[in-house]
């Protein structure tokens, strides 16, 4: 394990970086990820307006603030992601915000098709969901957590679309995002600083 993630680590980049390039794939009329097509090249630009309305509007609470401030191990998040992906967009934004009041943690994001041996060690439900985020010692690259692909709420709204329904179709990926714009990232940010306060 500790091979795939300092190989991981190695191909990742910071949020900046994450952006730039899937802004540049965009501009050559591309998604990123091994497979091309209309409907991803359709979310990737979605997904691009999505981010940059969250990077401007996204508030970490004060509480979140603190805690995250006063961690007193340093952690990496290694986060796998695709620009495609909507709940890639909705939550790495979070991610970068709460590591930029966190001077303990540095945020690595790489993409899930370049780096598979990583996606196969945290599956979910067998599946390659994303993102993943994976919580690592920055010391020993020792793997302490994983959360994702998605905060328990939404899990829950997906859960009960599909049982429903028995499908995940345009009107619940429409749902969803409606949550997540109502829930402002809060649930993420709590679920994943629980985590963080356990660990520390």
């Amino acid at each position: 394990m500790k091979v795939i993630i300092e190989n991981a680590l190695q191909n990742s980049c910071n949020y900046a970086e994450y952006r730039a390039k899937v802004t540049q794939l965009l501009a050559e009329g591309k998604s990123s990820g091994n497979e091309q097509s209309e409907d991803l090249l359709h979310y990737s630009q979605l997904n691009e307006v999505r981010m940059n309305r969250l990077d401007k509007t996204l508030v970490v609470p004060e509480e979140v603030k603190t805690t995250l401030g006063n961690l007193n191990k340093k952690y990496i998040w290694l986060v796998l992601a695709e620009g495609w992906c909507g709940d890639a967009a909705q939550l790495l934004p979070i991610m970068h915000k709460m590591d930029e009041v966190a001077a303990a943690i540095d945020l690595r994001i790489v993409f899930r098709d370049e780096n598979d041996p990583l996606m196969q060690e945290f599956l979910t439900n067998g599946g390659r969901s994303i993102p993943k985020l994976i919580i690592v010692n920055a010391d020993n690259h020792e793997v302490l957590a994983a959360w994702g692909p998605r905060p328990e709420g939404a899990t829950r709204l997906i859960k009960e679309f599909k049982a429903k329904f028995g499908v995940v179709n345009e009107e619940a990926k429409t749902e969803l995002q409606k949550w997540y714009l109502h829930d402002k990232g809060l649930s993420t940010m709590e679920e994943i600083t629980k985590i963080m306060l356990a660990l520390d």
